[in-house]
């Protein structure tokens, strides 16, 4: 890995969440857990949905040229992207720790079963690649929220 300019540097601190892209064993997992503390600390409010998708914009901006840097396609360390995903899976939903626990269980199920298109997209090349995977596997949670939401409430 070089780390040579400025930019580059910034580049790996965010993608990797600023070092828990690092953490040996699940580091997706992990940042997926940060984005629901955040969840926990923000609200479900403007203020997070605007948070999430600064998060959203930063993953397609930064993910590509990280995984130039690491020189390793969908590098582990850059969990922006389990991030990303597992805000967007937040969106919308009750500030409920059921619906945080659901959100957060049903997101790690999708983007480990990669069900379609999920698998398609992670095959892209760059950002689409890493990024869109995970916000899919948001999407997917967020939409089974919303259909659980319907009965529950």
């Amino acid at each position: 890995m070089t780390k040579t300019t400025l930019f580059d540097k910034l580049t790996i601190a965010i993608t990797t969440l600023f070092g828990v892209g690092y953490a040996p064993l699940l580091s997706g997992t992990l940042a997926s857990v940060v984005a629901v503390i955040i969840f926990l600390l923000i609200g479900a409010n403007y203020y997070f949905l605007i948070f999430t998708g600064i998060s959203i914009l930063l993953s397609f901006l930064l993910s590509g040229r990280a995984e130039k840097i690491f020189n390793e396609k969908d590098c582990k360390k850059i969990v922006i992207d389990d991030f990303s995903g597992m805000l967007l899976s937040l969106l919308f939903v009750p500030y409920d720790i059921r619906f945080v626990v659901c959100a957060f269980i049903l997101f790690r199920i999708f983007d480990a079963f990669k069900i379609w298109p999920i698998d398609k997209i992670e095959c892209l090349k760059g950002a689409p690649g890493v990024v869109g995977d995970d916000l899919m596997a948001g999407f997917y949670s967020l939409i089974a929220l919303w259909i659980v939401r319907l009965f529950v409430a």
